[in-house]
């Protein structure tokens, strides 16, 4: 799997949407994260999920940040390594993280935070370091409209299906979601795709036309290969 996720650290969001696609699935650009304070970095890791559901004013309070289901036992079962996904609804009015819980995921060794809703602490959570996909910015605490109820169980999070163990890949185009057995065809297809892409790109640069070209015919494909033996 470690040399999957290096081989994924170089293949673009774009090009994983349509490798997926070659296996139907159509359905794995989480709508509504995109970077925070972030540019020109791609991220990959397993999902670690975090699940919020509507508020319920009984549940959903800043008492309930001692319980034992939180947020912040959440972090602490986080391992070393893992993209955290949260399902926070599409919620936009309160913001389920702060700069204070993002440093301690930075010190648990998380890779990045992926949500479809909203952070807080807009420049001490970029101060933190910890690569953020998010979609805003907003005062409230997240009690205020969310509840937390649980993590590391399946979410839908930017109208996507996520598991635990799913693998994500995120950059500057949003982030998607790998199902954990297609990882595998995505990296090496996608490695295979980009390496095309590279050289359709000095083509066009060339002048040639794109009609026969993208996508390549039988003749453009064998100068494709021959191009490849000569690198």
């Amino acid at each position: 799997m470690t040399s999957t996720l290096e081989t994924l650290a170089n293949v673009t969001t774009g090009t994983i949407t349509t490798m997926l696609l070659k296996k139907g699935i159509r359905r794995c650009w989480m709508a509504g994260a995109m970077p925070l304070g972030l540019a020109g970095k791609r991220v990959v890791g397993p999902a670690f999920t975090l699940r919020f559901v509507p508020v319920r004013e009984d549940l959903a309070t800043p008492e309930s940040w001692s319980k034992p289901i939180s947020t912040r036992g959440a972090i602490e079962a986080m391992p070393e390594g893992c993209v955290v996904v949260a399902d926070a609804m599409g919620v936009t009015g309160a913001g389920i993280f702060g700069d204070i819980l993002c440093m301690r995921m930075v010190k648990r060794g998380v890779t990045a935070l992926i949500t479809d809703g909203v952070m807080r602490d807009k420049h001490g959570v970029v101060a933190t370091g910890l690569p953020v996909w998010c979609a805003g910015i907003a005062a409230p605490a997240s009690v205020n409209q969310l509840t937390f109820v649980g993590w590391n169980e399946p979410i839908g999070c930017g109208d996507c299906a996520i598991f635990p163990g799913d693998i994500i890949v995120a950059d500057d185009d949003g982030a998607v979601v790998i199902p954990q057995a297609l990882a595998d065809f995505v990296a090496n297809e996608g490695a295979e795709h980009e390496l095309l892409e590279s050289w359709l790109v000095q083509e066009v640069e060339k002048g040639a036309k794109l009609p026969g070209l993208y996508p390549p015919n039988e003749e453009n494909k064998k100068r494709y290969e021959d191009w490849k033996k000569t690198r």
